[in-house]
C-alpha cells in the first residue's frame, strides 16, 4: 500500500532514504505519544548550523576589517598605547579632549580618577583613529578619482604621475581583502551635457548624410538649450545621492524590463580549452569542475580573492557584481523580474536526460571531494527512472518570453511540490546540465564543429539549461564542459575571472588519476542525490511547449562561427606600436565595410570598474578616422597616406575607449536622460530617435585577467576559447573576441539565417583578411611608420 503512494518515477529507495533523514517521528497511540529521534539527523542539524555560524562569524569579521581599510583593526591598539604612553610622560596629546571627555563620562561616579582618565583616552584614542582612518579614505578616494594616467604615452610616465603611484600605493595599505577598495572607490562622474551631445554628433557623423546630420545637429541643439539641462539636474542630484547613477537603472530597464526571452538575446556562454580535455569521463569532469566552483564561492564568502585591478597597475575596480556570483536566480515577472540571491546554498541542481535533481556538496559540515561529487553525479548518470509527466521540457520556460513565464509561475508554481522543486533550482548554488552530446574541436570538420559547440553553450535543446539562473554549468558525455550566464547581474568580465579559476583548478591543482577519474577520499555514507517531483497539469504543458517553441525558432535563426586566427597575435602588433584592441576594433571596421559595402553604428563593451558599481559603457568604434581609413585604403590610395590615417585612426579609437572608461562615454549619459525624461513624462524627439538607432555590429573582447594561472609557455595547448553572445540587431553581427598569449586571437560571430545580408562564416573570412592587411600596413620599416616613429 505504501509503494502506492510514491510519486511516479521516484525511486522507493530514495523515499525511504528521505524518511531516515527526518530528524524526529512521532504517532499517538492508545499510551500516549511515541517519539523517535534520529541522531544522525540531529547530528546533521547541528553540524550544518555549525557551518551557517562560522561563515557569519567570517563575514562579520571581513566587515570589520574591511569597514577600517587602509588601516587595520590592529592600528587601533597601536593609537591607544601611543596615546597612553604620551600621556604617562605628562602632555596632552589632545589639547585639553580628554580632559572635557572625563567631564562628561556618564560613569565618572562609580570610577577611580585614574580609571576615569584611562577610559576618557581610550574614547579620544578610538575618535581619533576613526578620523584617521575617514581622512585616509578620503585621500584614497581622490587618488583613484586621478585618470590623468591612462591618457599618458606608453612608457613615459609623468613626473607626476609618478608621485601619484607612490602615494595610491601608500594609502592603498597591506594585503587588502576582495570588498577592501569599495569605500574608497569614487562615484561615477556626470559629463557635461554639451559635451555628451558633441560627441554624439561626431561619433554620427559618418553615418550621415548632409541633410540627415543637419536635422539631426537641431535636435541636439535644440534639446541642449532647453530639456537637457532640466533633465541633467535630475542626474546631478541622483549622482549625489546614489554610489553609482547609471547601474541601478540600467540593470532594470536594459535586462530586467525586457520581455523577449533572454536565452540567445541577454545570456552569454564560455567554453572549454581548445586543444585539451582533461579526462574523457563526464562524471570525473563534473566532479572537478563543481568542486573548483565551490572553492570559488569559498573563497569569495572569506573575501580571500585578490581585488582585481587594471592590468599592470595598482588601481583596483570594483568588485560589487562578485556578490550575487552563487546562490542566485532571476524570477520573471509580468512587467519586470528581479534577481533574487540567498546568503549560501549547500547544493546544486542538476538536469540530466529530463530529470532534475538536487545534489548535496557538504556533508558533515565539510565539502565533497572532487571523487565524492563524481560518484554522485554517477549515479545521477545511471538512474534509469524516467521523467515525470511534463517534467523533461520544463526547462523551456526559462527560455521563451519572460510574461507567459511569470504567468505560469504564479499559477502552477506558488503552492506544493511544484513549489518545493522550484525553490529547489531557484536556491541552488548553481546549476548543472549533464549533457548527453559530444561537443568541442573533434572529428573531420573540426571547424564546424567549434560552431556546433558555440551554439550548444549559447542555447542547447532550449529546454536543458535553466537559463535564469546565474550560471549554469555544461558537462557533455565526452568530457567537455562550459557554461551559459544570465547577464543581468553581472557583466562578462566577472565570470570570466570565475572561469578561469575553475578551468586552471580543474587541470593543474585537481587534477586526474590514470584511468581519468577524479582525485579523494570517499564517504560510503554520503545522501543518495534527490530527484525532484513535480505535478504539471496538461495547462502548464501547454505554456512550456509555446515557450519551446518560440525559444526553437530563435535557436535554430542563429548563424555562429567560431575559429582561431593563428596567423599573428599581440605579439607583432605590440611591434606595430598599435594597441591590440584598437587594431582589431579596426580590422572589425574594414572587414565590415568589406562584407556589406557600408559602416554602421558599433558598439564595443567597455567597463566603467573603476568607478563605485560600475559596469560598463559604450565605444562607438566606427569613427570619422577609422572610415576615413577603411576608405583610402579600399579605393587605393597610396600607402603612405593609408600607413597615416591607419596610426589616426587607432589612436582615435585607443583615445575614446579611455575616456569611456573614465566616465566620459556618450550613451550611458543618454540612455539616463532619457529614464529621467520618462519618470517626469516629457517627450524628447533627440533622445527617442538617439535610443532606437540599431547596433548593427555589437562588439565585445574576453579579458585573460589572470596570466598566472597558466602557463602558456610551456603548455600553450591550455587555452581556452573565450566565449561569445547571439547578435543584437536581426540584421547585424555580434563579434566577440579573446586575445591568448601571443600569436592567437579567437572569434566568437553571430548573426541570423533569416537575414539574407549577413553570413557568420563569410564575415569571418573578412576579418582573416582585414587582420592581415592592417599588420602589412602596420608593420616597422613602412614609409608612414617611420615617419610616425620621428614624430614621436
Amino acid at each position: 500500500m505504501e509503494a502506492d503512494n510514491v510519486p511516479c518515477g521516484e525511486p522507493i529507495s530514495e523515499m525511504a532514504e528521505a524518511h531516515q533523514a527526518v530528524a524526529f517521528q512521532f504517532t499517538i497511540t492508545p499510551e500516549g505519544i511515541d517519539l523517535q529521534l534520529s541522531h544522525e539527523a540531529l547530528r546533521q542539524v547541528y553540524l550544518s548550523g555549525l557551518r551557517s555560524w562560522k561563515k557569519r562569524f567570517i563575514r562579520l569579521k571581513n566587515s570589520v576589517i574591511t569597514g577600517v581599510y587602509p588601516a587595520s583593526p590592529s592600528s587601533w591598539l597601536f593609537v591607544v598605547i601611543a596615546i597612553l604612553a604620551t600621556m604617562y610622560t605628562r602632555s596632552d596629546p589632545s589639547m585639553g579632549l580628554i580632559a572635557k571627555i572625563q567631564e562628561h563620562l556618564p560613569v565618572s561616579q562609580s570610577l577611580s580618577a585614574q580609571c576615569q582618565t584611562v577610559v576618557s583616552a581610550v574614547l579620544f584614542s578610538t575618535l581619533l583613529w576613526l578620523s584617521l582612518i575617514f581622512t585616509m579614505r578620503l585621500c584614497l578616494k581622490q587618488l583613484l578619482s586621478y585618470h590623468r594616467w591612462m591618457f599618458e604615452q606608453h612608457g613615459k610616465m609623468s613626473n607626476t604621475t609618478k608621485v601619484w603611484v607612490a602615494l595610491v600605493r601608500i594609502f592603498s595599505g597591506r594585503q587588502p581583502l576582495l570588498y577592501s577598495y569599495q569605500g574608497s572607490l569614487p562615484n561615477l562622474p556626470v559629463p557635461a551635457v554639451k559635451d555628451t551631445i558633441k560627441r554624439y554628433l561626431e561619433s554620427v557623423r559618418p553615418l550621415m548624410t548632409e541633410s540627415e546630420f543637419e536635422r539631426m545637429s537641431k535636435l541636439a541643439i535644440e534639446f541642449e538649450g532647453s530639456l537637457g539641462n532640466r533633465l541633467q539636474w535630475y542626474l546631478k542630484l541622483k549622482a549625489l545621492w546614489s554610489a553609482n547613477y547609471v547601474s541601478d537603472w540600467w540593470e532594470e530597464y536594459i535586462y530586467l524590463r525586457g520581455r523577449s526571452p533572454i536565452m540567445v538575446n541577454s545570456n552569454y556562454y564560455g567554453m572549454d580549452f581548445l586543444y585539451v580535455t582533461p579526462t574523457p569521463i563526464q562524471a570525473a569532469r563534473a566532479g572537478n569542475t563543481i568542486h573548483a566552483f565551490l572553492l570559488y564561492r569559498r573563497k569569495l564568502n572569506r573575501e580571500e580573492l585578490k581585488p582585481s585591478r587594471v592590468p599592470g597597475t595598482v588601481i583596483p575596480l570594483c568588485a560589487a557584481q562578485c556578490e550575487r556570483m552563487f546562490n542566485t536566480t532571476r524570477i520573471p515577472g509580468e512587467e519586470t523580474d528581479t534577481v533574487q540571491h540567498w546568503q549560501d546554498s549547500d547544493y546544486v541542481a542538476v538536469y540530466h536526460r529530463g530529470r532534475y535533481f538536487r545534489l548535496w556538496v557538504y556533508k558533515s559540515g565539510r565539502m565533497l571531494t572532487p571523487r565524492e561529487i563524481e560518484l554522485q553525479i554517477q549515479k545521477i548518470l545511471e538512474d534509469p527512472s524516467p521523467p515525470l509527466s511534463g517534467e523533461d521540457k520544463l526547462g523551456a520556460l526559462t527560455a521563451g518570453d519572460r510574461v507567459p513565464w511569470a504567468k505560469v509561475r504564479k499559477q502552477f508554481f506558488s503552492t506544493g511540490v511544484n513549489k518545493r522543486s522550484l525553490d529547489c533550482i531557484e536556491r541552488a548554488a548553481f546549476f548543472v546540465t549533464l549533457d548527453d552530446d559530444e561537443q568541442g574541436m573533434m572529428g573531420d570538420d573540426p571547424a564546424a564543429s567549434l560552431d556546433r559547440y558555440a551554439k550548444s553553450l549559447l542555447h542547447g535543446k532550449c529546454y536543458d539549461r535553466w537559463f535564469d539562473k546565474s550560471f549554469s554549468a555544461v558537462v557533455y558525455k565526452n568530457g567537455k564542459n562550459g557554461l551559459n550566464a544570465e547577464h543581468s547581474w553581472a557583466d562578462a568580465p566577472v565570470v570570466a575571472h570565475l572561469w578561469e579559476f575553475v578551468l586552471a583548478t580543474d587541470s593543474f591543482q585537481l587534477g586526474y588519476d590514470e584511468e581519468g577519474h577524479c582525485k579523494g577520499n570517499v564517504d560510503p555514507k554520503l545522501p543518495q542525490p534527490q530527484r525532484l517531483s513535480w505535478d504539471i497539469p496538461p495547462e502548464c504543458e501547454e505554456v512550456v511547449s509555446q515557450s519551446l517553441a518560440v525559444a526553437q525558432a530563435l535557436a535554430d535563426d542563429v548563424d555562429f562561427h567560431v575559429f582561431s586566427f593563428r596567423d599573428f597575435g599581440k605579439g607583432k602588433i605590440k611591434k606595430c606600436r598599435i594597441s591590440p584592441d584598437a587594431f582589431i576594433q579596426l580590422a572589425l571596421q574594414l572587414a565590415y565595410y568589406r562584407d556589406r559595402g557600408l559602416f554602421c553604428l558599433t558598439y564595443e563593451a567597455s567597463m566603467t570598474r573603476l568607478f563605485r558599481e560600475g559596469r560598463t559603457e559604450t565605444v562607438r568604434s566606427c569613427t570619422n578616422e577609422s572610415c576615413a581609413f577603411v576608405k583610402a585604403l579600399e579605393s587605393g590610395e597610396e600607402e603612405d597616406l593609408c600607413v597615416r590615417l591607419l596610426r589616426l585612426a587607432t589612436d582615435k579609437h585607443q583615445n575614446l575607449y579611455r575616456m569611456a572608461m573614465t566616465g566620459a562615454g556618450i550613451d550611458r549619459h543618454l540612455f539616463c536622460l532619457y529614464v529621467v525624461s520618462k519618470y517626469l513624462g516629457l517627450e524628447s524627439p533627440f533622445l527617442k530617435e538617439v535610443l532606437s538607432e540599431p547596433w548593427r555590429l555589437s562588439t565585445s573582447q574576453t579579458p585573460v585577467q589572470q596570466v598566472e594561472l597558466f602557463d602558456l609557455v610551456n603548455h600553450p595547448e591550455y587555452i581556452s576559447c573565450g566565449g561569445g553572445f547571439g547578435p543584437v540587431a536581426d540584421d547585424g553581427y555580434g563579434v566577440s573576441y579573446i586575445i591568448v598569449g601571443e600569436n592567437m586571437i579567437n572569434f566568437h560571430i553571430s548573426c541570423k539565417y533569416s537575414c539574407a545580408q549577413t553570413d557568420s562564416h563569410r564575415y569571418g573570412a573578412q576579418i582573416r583578411q582585414a587582420l592581415l592587411d592592417l599588420l602589412r600596413l602596420g608593420e616597422p620599416g613602412r614609409t608612414g611608420n617611420t615617419q610616425a616613429k620621428k614624430d614621436l
